[in-house]
Order: structure tokens, then sequence, then C-alpha cells
């Protein structure tokens, strides 16, 4: 266990940046760091008043908000236990982790709480709106309504005058006890609740602290979803720790709304998903890129540079011309993006993680990272890798050290597969690292293909290429009796503006398999092309659920 203790982290905030701004919801309202120690105080009488004992589970659904993050570190400070949910999970979803948690108490925003259904979740003592904290449901034989209407004098009555920096005690609570209950449904169809202790969160915090570039009063944008452990660590508790101020998106955010947010707050960093980042490349570069004449005059030297910063200027307009570091996180950047934006030296990074590492694995600053890597392993970290020579042979990634899982709650047989006896996740992923250790991702080990003559494909070379070609948004790449075939669905948007029809759509595809082909060893080449009508799910970090997915003819 680390010496630096996550609720400290906190408590130490609160008091160090009282009159500072913390969270704002974008275009609503602002609250103070002594605002945000009010709110976590009276919620923690609520707890204290209603019975909540230390160690039970509060469940926490709804857009990102300032009231989400007030609520979700009043649960951990009081040191219950937050269990946060995805507001788009199906409501039956949200039900069964309710109850497969055994929380006591649940916090929803109001558009959820619509389609939520009370009597599906019997275990509720309490139901509290999100968005205003009224009390929406008082379960069986409970006086919750009674003590929430006589909150304000119990308040009153514990911090006389009201709360303070030196008034503000919050219990010492060991690292060692759970912080989160994290449902995630994965890459394998099943949602498993990872159990993620307090010194994981610290962990995060420390390294954030350490080596990524933000001070007190510096501006955060959070979009990424915070019932997500990467949103919630590197848009949120990291910046918290420090006394920035973080401002929430708290509707779901269009590329234009992040874009308009970005030029309007500023943000010292960015923490960004790869999809964000390819369809600025996609749809603002690459049609730029393609022209004629600037082909022409990227093939003169001196011009070539000229352009490239001038298109670097361009990017980090985008983001708001503020930022220190663009890091990008989740899933794997496309290739072709990476080394395009290594070219012109625009200031990103790619960070690697997952749910289970609370989630940070490795990162390096812009400065130092290496093409193609996901940065360097942490800390507090130990790497392996699966195979007979792990700097050229691509073998399962392991992990091992302070801020990996405890397990999965409630779920022995999974914690087994995933934590072996001597404490090494295994984490599903597949790559190699160098001497230095900085990891290179080469693809998830479940949805590796095997070749003709028994070679590696791995399908996320492909869909890169494929997710590059002109009328297609994503792909999936399957084995389909030994021939590989891919699942497209293709860029509406620029087929409707084209008015190009059915035909002519299948006619493109055509095309589009043979120029990737022309680029791919023989036995990773597409044998076949059909169009999915609709957008594939994804996971929470927006990877494709490959598994839903098959070709029937």
């Amino acid at each position: 266990m680390i010496q630096e203790n996550f609720v400290k982290y906190i408590e130490n905030s609160l008091k160090e940046n009282w009159e500072l701004p913390a969270l704002s919801d974008y275009m609503g309202e602002e609250y103070r760091y002594k605002d945000v120690a009010r709110k976590i105080a009276r919620i923690h009488i609520m707890f204290e008043e209603c019975n909540v004992k230390k160690g039970d589970k509060i469940s926490l659904i709804g857009k990102n908000s300032a009231n989400w993050a007030m609520t979700y570190l009043a649960i951990i400070t009081y040191g219950a236990v937050a269990v946060p949910i995805l507001p788009d999970f199906h409501p039956n979803d949200v039900h069964h982790i309710v109850n497969h948690s055994d929380s006591v108490v649940l916090f929803a925003g109001d558009v959820v709480w619509e389609n939520l259904d009370e009597k599906a979740m019997p275990k509720l003592r309490a139901i509290f709106a999100l968005n205003d904290f009224r009390l929406l449901v008082e379960g069986k034989n409970e006086k919750i309504k009674t003590i929430y209407q006589t909150l304000d004098k119990i308040y009153e009555k514990k911090y006389p005058g009201g709360i303070t920096p030196e008034k503000l005690m919050i219990d010492e609570i060991s690292n060692n006890e759970i912080g989160v209950l994290n449902y995630t449904s994965g890459t394998t169809g099943f949602s498993k609740g990872v159990i993620i202790s307090l010194n994981s969160l610290a962990v995060n915090v420390r390294f954030a602290r350490n080596n990524l570039p933000l001070e007190p009063g510096n501006n955060v944008v959070s979009f990424l979803p915070l019932a997500h452990t990467y949103g919630c660590a590197f848009e949120f508790l990291w910046p918290f720790s420090i006394g920035c101020h973080i401002h929430f998106l708290t509707r779901t955010p269009s590329p234009k709304i992040i874009v308009q947010a970005f030029h309007e707050i500023r943000p010292e960093v960015v923490i960004a998903v790869p999809l964000i980042i390819e369809k600025i490349y996609k749809k603002q570069l690459l049609p730029l890129l393609g022209k004629l004449s600037m082909k022409m005059l990227m093939s003169i030297p001196i011009i070539d540079k000229a352009i490239y910063n001038k298109i670097n200027a361009k990017l980090t307009d985008v983001f708001g011309g503020n930022f220190k570091e663009v890091v990008i996180g989740g899933a794997a950047l496309n290739q072709e993006v990476e080394q395009f934006l290594k070219k012109i030296n625009f200031k990103f990074t790619i960070g690697y993680g997952m749910t289970e590492c609370g989630p940070l694995i490795s990162y390096a600053n812009w400065d130092k990272t290496k093409l193609g890597s996901a940065g360097k392993m942490i800390d507090a970290l130990e790497i392996k890798i699966d195979s007979e020579d792990p700097y050229n042979v691509v073998g399962e990634i392991l992990v091992r050290g302070e801020n990996v899982m405890l397990g999965y709650y409630k779920n022995p047989e999974s914690t087994a597969q995933a934590l072996d006896k001597e404490g090494w996740l295994h984490t599903g992923d597949l790559g190699i690292i160098d001497n230095e250790n900085f990891v290179f991702i080469k693809g998830r080990s479940k949805s590796m293909l095997l070749g003709p003559s028994g070679e590696n494909i791995y399908p996320e070379e492909i869909e890169a290429r494929l997710n590059n070609m002109p009328y297609i948004q994503e792909s999936v790449v399957l084995d389909h009796k030994n021939k590989l075939v891919a699942l497209v669905y293709p860029d509406y948007d620029m087929v409707d503006a084209e008015k190009i029809d059915e035909n002519r759509l299948l006619e493109i595809m055509e095309e589009t398999k043979k120029e990737v082909n022309q680029s791919l060893a023989k036995y990773m080449q597409i044998s076949k092309i059909k169009i999915h009508p609709e957008e594939f799910e994804k996971t929470p970090k927006r990877s494709i659920k490959r598994f839903l997915y098959t070709i029937t003819d």
C-alpha cells in the first residue's frame, strides 16, 4: 500500500482551495471548493441519520454533472462504496447492477429515473434525485422522509454558522478499503463488478500529479463518462485533488459541442479517446491533404514544414489552443493518424489502461513517448510479456502491483481467470516491450485470428485501414469459413451528401476491398465486404463488442 491516502487527497484539496472554483456544469451553475465541502457534509449527515454503514454500496447513475461528482466524493469520503453506472445502460441492466452490488441507496438522474422501476430493486432503502437531491422513493419501514425534512437543522447544529476549512473533518479511511465497484461489460458480453480499492485510486491520482502538467486553478473539460474509470480518474479525481476547475458537459457531447467548449474554456490538458481524434483527422485533415495542389507543395522539402506547422496550429486551435498535452486512451489509435500527428509535431501522447487497474497501466509525456507505443509502465506496476522473447515475440501482457483490482464482485471464477496465484493480472491484451519498459500493444488475444498457415492476424490492423477509406465510418473484421469478411458501417453523411445509391455504394465497397488488399499480406486480405446497416454496439471505452457479430452466409 502506498503512503499517500486517497481520502486525504480530497480533504486537503477542499481545505487548500476553499475559495477557488471547483465544479461547473457547462453553461450552468458553478461551485467553489467550499460549496463542494458543504454539499459533502450534508450528504454525510444524511447517510449517518439514515444509518448507512461504512462499506455499504451506493449506486450512482446519471450524465456527467457537478452533482454527480459531489455525490461520488461524498460516498467515498464517508467510507461507503460507490457503484457508478453508465446512463446508457438498459434499465434491466441497471436493475441487475443495483441488485447484484447489494446497493442500499441509489442516486439517479431525472432522465434515467423515468425508465427505472423501483419494484425491480427491492433491496434499496432510498432513491434520491441526482438533479436536486430530493427524495424519490423511501423504502418500507424507513423514516428517511422525516430525516430529510430536518436536515437543515441537523446541519446547522453540527456546523453552527456554516462549515469552514477548520471545521471540515473527514474520518481517516485506509487505502485498503474498497472505494468503487465498477461494472463494465468489457468485450466478453458479461457485466462484472470490478473491485477497486482506495489504494488503486490513490496510485492513479499520485502518478498523474507527479507526471502530468496541471496546476491549481487550471481548467479541465470533462466529457468522457464519469462512470468509467478513465474519465473519472483523469478528468475528475486527479484535477480535483490539485485544485483545478472542472467543467462538465452535462449532455451527450457531440463533436460540435466539445469543440465549442474547448474554445470557450481553453483547458490546460485534454483527455480524449481515439474516436474523436480520428474523426477530426478524417473529416477535416484528410480532404485537405488529398488535394493535388497540397500533395505537390508537401513534396517540396522546405515548404512541407511550413504546411505541417500550419496544420498543427489549426488542430491545436480545435482543442482550445491552450493545452500542454492531449492524452489519448481507452482504445488503440489508428496507426496512420498517429504517424501523421507525430509528423506535424502535435502535442499528443497515448496511454494504456483498463478498468481493472483503475485504470492506468502505462503512459509517457508527449515529448518523451515513442512512436507506436502506449507509453512506459507506471512506477506502481510490474510488467511481464507471456512469450519466450518479450522484446520481439508478441505475448499476453501481464501486470502486477499497487493499483490492480482486488477481484470481481461475487464472481470467484472470473477472478481466478484474470488474477493468477502470483498476483499477475492477465489483461487479455497482446504486445511486446522494449528495454525501457515501453509497451507496444498488438491487439486483443480474444480478437486474434489464425491465418491459413497459422499466422497471427490482428483484425484491428485491417480495420484501421478500412476506417481510413472514404465512405466508411467503422468496421469489424471476422473469420467466416477460414476467410476474412469485413462488416462495414458506411459513413452515411457522406453517402447522402453525394446522393450515392445502394448499387453504387456496393461498387465502392468492392473497389475499397481491392485497394485495401493491395497493402495487406496475402493471409490478411479480405474476401468480402458486407454492409452493416447501423452503428456497431460498443463498450464504455468505445470498443466494438465483437462477440455480438457473426457472418451468417
